[in-house]
């Protein structure tokens, strides 16, 4: 065994020695809720769970992030209390990233930087950021990755992998194989973040004519598997941009940023951010936006993309027999007349502000009160039917078109999304969409969609 393997294998124990007392406590109270009657509190035992994860760095507090924007891939009780871990979790001090940089960069580091700024600028789940600039006195954000972030990884997909496994012993409404695979694919690839700067490079590609959105670049050459360096956008998080900005003109601009930055990668190259985090993007004062992380990239097969836009036409004509293939062109199997209708009570909550022609908040009571009760209502009449499989796809589709509800929902943005969606697909060709993502994948040096 390689000392890198041994290492491995030590980080993983130590990882789930921290966290199997948790998790394992969770299964032990779930089965004896289900086999021994004894009655369990998932509200004040999700609490626990939190305290106990809270002090882990790593994917389980980006896992969290994720689940609690998927419905009813948790019960709401955890993800309640899961997704309030901080994203902003303490840093690691100097000598950590002395350390850590010289096994990155080697021993003179230092001297491939004008100036290199000791604290950190931002701290996350899977490393930290460090303001610095080069010797021009160009302000770059140094990414460095926490160590032994792979054991991490493993460690805690297995855990969730438990999670996962308990949750389905007691509510079959969503069959959870599937957003398993897909979790665990994406946080692997985080890991890799010359993979991210070559994601990096294809939002630049595809978003090169968006005058309004930001896309900084990496530094080649200060850049490795666990270091990531690019140039630093200067801008505000979003909620502090809101408590100064109270015109409405400004919210609704801000808004179309954020929509384009998301759905024109999605509508003319297949490819989406799977994490609208409210720390993965910042604001200017003029209302355009910085695009920040690259680490949860998705990539569609076209025919996932005409699918979208399929089921957006079958739902505005009442097509049935055009919504059916859309749902088997994304992969469901064996939909009956019933699950197919419980599906679009879904969909029509997602489409809904792109049915009308007209300027409107994102959801009319501006509150998300009401997608928890189509949600609950969805899945009370999965779980009756004995469940649905969602493809893979979904879990970041999804994520995106929630995360991003949330985010007009803050902004309070009043804007006709009918007609941004439309300008979007007026001239959408399959075969078109295809050549376009493969020249781009091919000049970032992105893999093809799985």
């Amino acid at each position: 065994m390689t000392d890198r393997e041994r290492n491995t294998l030590g980080g993983r124990v130590k990882r789930y020695a921290r966290v199997t007392g948790a998790v394992g406590g969770l299964a032990a109270r779930m089965a004896g809720e289900r086999y021994l009657g004894f009655s369990l509190d998932k509200g004040a035992h999700a609490a626990e769970l939190r305290e106990a994860l809270g002090g882990l760095k790593g994917p389980l507090m980006k896992v969290a992030q994720i689940l609690a924007t998927i419905p009813d891939a948790l019960p709401k009780e955890y993800t309640n209390e899961l997704v309030q871990l901080q994203a902003d979790a303490p840093s690691m001090g100097w000598l950590f990233v002395k350390r850590r940089m010289s096994r990155e960069l080697g021993a003179g580091w230092q001297k491939r930087f004008g100036t290199f700024e000791h604290e950190a600028a931002a701290a996350a789940s899977l490393g930290q950021v460090h303001k610095a600039t080069d010797h021009d006195g160009n302000a770059l954000a140094v990414k460095l990755q926490y160590p032994d972030m792979a054991s991490a990884v493993e460690a805690d997909l297995r855990q969730l992998r438990l999670i996962f496994s308990i949750y389905a012993r007691y509510d079959k409404a969503i069959h959870t194989d599937e957003i398993y695979k897909e979790l665990s694919a994406r946080l692997r690839e985080e890991l890799d973040y010359e993979r991210e700067a070559k994601h990096m490079a294809l939002y630049g590609l595809m978003l090169k004519d968006e005058a309004n959105v930001h896309v900084p670049e990496a530094v080649e050459g200060l850049t490795t598997p666990r270091l990531l360096t690019m140039n630093w956008l200067d801008g505000a998080k979003l909620l502090d941009f809101i408590r100064e900005h109270e015109d409405q003109e400004m919210r609704n601009r801000v808004a179309l940023n954020m929509f384009r930055a998301w759905y024109v990668p999605f509508y003319e190259y297949g490819v989406i951010h799977g994490d609208p985090h409210l720390g993965n993007y910042s604001v200017r004062p003029d209302g355009s936006i910085n695009l920040l992380d690259f680490g949860c990239i998705r990539v569609f097969p076209p025919s996932f993309v005409k699918g979208v836009i399929d089921l957006y036409n079958a739902l505005s004509t009442e097509d049935e027999a055009l919504a059916v293939h859309a749902y088997e062109s994304w992969g469901f199997e064996g939909l009956d007349k019933e699950t197919i209708d419980v599906l679009n009570m879904w969909a029509r909550f997602i489409y809904a502000p792109l049915m009308e022609d007209k300027a409107r908040r994102i959801q009319e009571t501006n509150t998300g009160m009401y997608g928890r009760e189509v949600a609950e209502k969805v899945h009370v009449e999965l779980r009756r039917l004995q469940g649905v499989k969602p493809p893979r796809e979904f879990v970041l589709m999804d994520r995106a078109a929630i995360g991003l509800g949330s985010v007009f929902l803050h902004l309070k943005a009043e804007v006709n999304w009918y007609r941004l969606f439309h300008e979007l697909i007026a001239d959408f060709e399959v075969d078109a969409l295809a050549k376009r993502q493969a020249k781009a994948l091919q000049e970032a040096r992105v893999p093809a969609a799985e």
